[in-house]
């Protein structure tokens, strides 16, 4: 009886570790509802807006968009959207790169000459995630 009940109190004390979670990012303020929205999830401050963790992309419907990024590990985050409207797959940028496309952050973070802070933007992950941004329009 107990070289049973060993290997089964192993893999249920495991479940409660490698659980993870989804990420719901509902986006509004999306100016047309050309193009796509992309959004890209970063996983460690010295990746911020250089190397994203996990990407996807969705139509815009209403001016608004949602994307749901499944299996994240608990843990912190942030996340950049912006608004394809060329659907060329990047996020256009000016000569001294500025975003040419619309651009928001979690926690609807906002830079001063520049983009905004890690810290502004980041957010925790324990369990299942709704996050609400609102898209900054282009000067």
């Amino acid at each position: 009886m107990l070289k049973h009940f060993i290997p089964i109190l192993v893999f249920i004390s495991t479940l409660g570790f490698a659980q993870n979670a989804d990420l719901a990012v509902f986006v509004s303020g999306i100016k047309n509802n050309t193009g796509s929205l992309t959004a890209e999830l970063y996983n460690a401050k010295d990746k911020f807006l250089k190397t994203s963790y996990k990407t996807i992309s969705s139509a815009i419907k209403s001016n608004s968009a949602t994307v749901t990024f499944t299996e994240i590990p608990k843990g912190e985050y942030t996340v950049l959207v912006y608004h394809d409207e060329n659907k060329n797959g990047k996020l256009d940028k000016n000569f001294i790169g500025m975003p040419k496309e619309s651009v928001a952050c979690s926690n609807n973070a906002k830079g001063f000459m520049g983009p905004p802070k890690y810290e502004d933007a980041k957010f925790t992950i324990t369990a299942d995630t709704k996050i609400n941004i609102k898209m900054n329009p282009i000067h």
